[in-house]
């Protein structure tokens, strides 16, 4: 599940790294206690992009609840503040099939890229590209099924999917699939352009 979170307002909700640290600590605490698998995620200063496998019911939005509470709690401590830090409602959007679970990983790690932030998604501290493609490990992040049939070694996967992260268009096994419609709801490829943006933002 592709998960976005975004500040009140489109507002700032992490200021400093200390923050970012400790949202990732919780995230970490809380994905381990309550039996969810964080595949890849990126922390920008106004929003939050996860892609996460619920091993239970309805444990991503009592992931969200409580990370959200307990995050907002120390925020509004530390600044002295009052009221919501978050935007409503978390959005959320299934990744259905190879194609959609692969371009998430990529979407979600060239958010710095995409914002000018920087030139590379390796130069980016806060987000998971460091673990997926490069040589660091990080224990809050665990591979996708999808993830690991890029290669049988760890190192082939991350060459793999280090070559499709840097290039200037997401190749066939790492674009967009053509998601179905769903009677009663959103059409699926309307939630797809919510979560992944249009086609060339994932360029």
């Amino acid at each position: 599940m592709h998960i976005i979170q975004r500040g009140n307002n489109r507002g700032l909700c992490f200021f400093t790294d200390a923050e970012r640290q400790l949202y990732l600590a919780q995230l970490a605490e809380l994905s381990r206690r309550d039996d969810r698998e964080v595949h890849a995620y990126c922390l920008m200063s106004n929003h939050v992009h996860l892609l996460v496998t619920p091993l239970r019911d309805n444990s991503c939005a009592l992931l969200m609840k409580n990370l959200g509470q307990r995050y907002v709690q120390y925020v509004n401590r530390a600044y002295r503040r009052t009221g919501s830090l978050w935007e409503g409602r978390f959005r959320s959007c299934l990744a259905q099939s190879q194609r959609y679970v692969l371009a998430c990983y990529r979407y979600i790690e060239l958010n710095p890229v995409r914002a000018a932030i920087v030139d590379h998604p390796g130069k980016y501290p806060w987000s998971s590209y460091r673990a997926n493609a490069e040589v660091e490990t990080y224990p809050l992040v665990t591979p996708h099924p999808e993830y690991l049939a890029l290669g049988h070694e760890e190192a082939t996967r991350k060459k793999t999917y280090r070559a499709c992260s840097t290039m200037r268009s997401a190749p066939n096994w790492c674009a967009k699939s053509a998601p179905r419609r769903t009677a009663g709801t959103r059409s699926a490829a309307k939630r797809s352009r919510d979560c992944l943006g249009e086609p060339q933002a994932v360029q």
